[in-house]
């Protein structure tokens, strides 16, 4: 069977090949296609099709086909590469609890990638010496820094934007926002000022996850009049910061998130990605911001045809969390990596998110190997129906007690209030004169505490474990099956990156010989993990 056909010869190219340098073996053929920085010349030689990789004034076969140089590098926005100072339009998205580690961070910034470290969840003792130990490994970048929106908690956000602008954090992933808050305000708008020359610097950047327009478009607008009066009457930022806030968005890059791992709205992104790519244009015609926002995709990328998907679409880059999360670097047991590794597309529902559980707000866990999302929807269940502990029936609370908190009610409170003493007292206090608060708090501690039992490991605690991941991950162990990609231990963060974007480099390629004609057999239409 000829490795290559063609159709018929839809260009006729002016270019010509040695027939000496054409290639029609298999293996001659793959190694051709894969070698992404050197075009492709397809002829025909003697009865059968292959392929070059150089043309020659000398040549005696007529090109038929053509695929340009096509590398890792050259996917993407170039604005989004300049402005992080990275190679690659590659974001590692931040997963909490330190998952996305200070490991993970610096692993994928040295090889010219951007990732957030996962401060959500974590005591800002945790989150400062993370950072140092970041910029410490990374002092010219790049790297960013989660900043979660906390509505239960204002004061850990209030804190955490305290604590980037003292160590000087330039870019921050703003998550799980429903509105604008004066903190996110305030270290947005603490970074401008003005060049010589008249034109804004925008020192404090800022990535917004978003998965609704409405939010987005929070992002995509100018800081809110209210909130720049707010922080001016507090002396947070200055007269002239306030001026220049009313002249450029909230953020520099919106990430359209779709069904991803975590807090997710499992949106599809073939119609979340061009819905926000259609409203950053219509904020653009309204405002004309000197430097247009830019629109990346996360949420289901886990193979390279999902990768190229989001750049055809118009993504300036893609943001991967679930794949990363199984990778060595992340801040995940040994238990979890390898229970990642074995995931499928289906082994993924939703379950109660702990930071916004009064809410009714839910999260994408792993079910596989775990009764996490079964347990925790059943406490949430528990705190609609009733207004207090009390008032759930004995034989229910002794259930939950038995099989979920292995501990009576009472000894969580303790260990609750304890907790939010030191956290966030004022919550304790109102939690202390509402007895459906008070309840929200108990539940909280198994759901904040799973999480942790995942990322640490904790033994007897195995089918409690808490792991957020998306489909995007049952896709991506498809994908590597039968390669070295899908023994957990080998996972690498940056090899795993490079294999995503050469193999939408290399399918981009291959989709440009099918345009012209060309008929290739199946192997040779898919990227090769080795």
């Amino acid at each position: 069977m000829a490795v290559l056909k063609l159709q018929e010869s839809r260009i006729d190219w002016a270019w010509k090949v040695k027939s000496k340098d054409v290639k029609t073996q298999m293996l001659d053929v793959k190694e051709v296609l894969m070698c992404l920085h050197k075009p492709i010349y397809m002829a025909q030689v003697g009865t059968v099709f292959g392929v070059a990789q150089e043309t020659s004034q000398v040549g005696d076969k007529p090109v038929q086909a053509f695929a340009q140089a096509l590398q890792a590098i050259d996917l993407g926005d170039p604005e989004f590469k300049k402005q992080h100072n990275v190679k690659y339009a590659y974001h590692g998205g931040a997963m909490a609890n330190g998952i996305a580690s200070v490991e993970l961070v610096v692993a994928l910034g040295k090889a010219g990638m951007l990732c957030s470290f996962g401060a959500a969840g974590l005591v800002p003792k945790v989150i400062e010496d993370s950072i140092l130990r970041i910029q410490a490994q990374l002092p010219d970048g790049p790297y960013a820094v989660n900043l979660i929106h906390a509505p239960t908690e204002e004061a850990l956000e209030r804190g955490a934007v305290q604590t980037f602008l003292k160590l000087g954090v330039e870019t921050v992933e703003a998550s799980a926002y429903l509105s604008l808050t004066e903190h996110i305000v305030w270290f947005r708008v603490a970074g401008l000022s003005e060049n010589p020359d008249g034109s804004i610097r925008i020192k404090n950047k800022v990535i917004a996850k978003v998965s609704r327009t409405e939010v987005a478009r929070h992002f995509m607008q100018p800081a809110p009049q209210k909130l720049l009066d707010k922080l001016l009457e507090q002396g947070k930022i200055t007269p002239l910061q306030a001026k220049l806030a009313l002249q450029v968005p909230m953020a520099d890059d919106i990430s359209a998130e779709a069904d991803s791992g975590g807090h997710t709205d499992n949106r599809p992104f073939l119609t979340l990605l061009p819905t926000i790519i259609a409203l950053r244009d219509e904020i653009q015609a309204q405002y004309q911001y000197a430097t247009t926002l830019r629109v990346g995709a996360g949420g289901g990328i886990g193979t390279p045809e999902a990768a190229l998907a989001a750049f055809n679409m118009g993504a300036a880059y893609i943001v991967l969390g679930s794949v990363n999360q199984a990778c060595v670097e992340a801040g995940a047991s040994e238990h979890t990596r390898k229970l990642l590794a074995q995931v499928e597309m289906a082994d993924v529902t939703m379950a109660p998110a702990a930071d916004m559980f009064e809410m009714g707000v839910k999260l994408q866990v792993v079910k596989r190997g775990s009764m996490f999302a079964m347990r925790a929807n059943k406490l949430y269940e528990l705190y609609v129906n009733y207004n207090s502990i009390d008032e759930i029936p004995s034989a229910q609370r002794e259930q939950i007690e038995k099989q979920i908190f292995r501990q009576s009610l009472e000894s969580v409170w303790q260990i609750t209030q304890t907790f939010f003493a030191a956290r966030d007292a004022d919550m304790l206090a109102r939690a202390m004169q509402n007895p459906k608060r008070k309840m929200a708090l108990i539940f909280r501690w198994y759901l904040g505490l799973s999480s942790r039992w995942s990322n640490e490991g904790e033994k007897g605690r195995e089918m409690d474990y808490q792991i957020w991941a998306g489909p995007s991950l049952g896709a991506f162990n498809q994908w590597v099956k039968g390669t070295y990609l899908a023994d957990y231990r080998q996972r690498k963060a940056v090899d795993v990156a490079l294999h995503l974007l050469n193999g939408a480099a290399y399918l981009q390629r291959i989709n440009q010989l099918k345009l012209q004609g060309v008929q290739l057999q199946i192997d040779l239409q898919k990227y090769s993990v080795s």
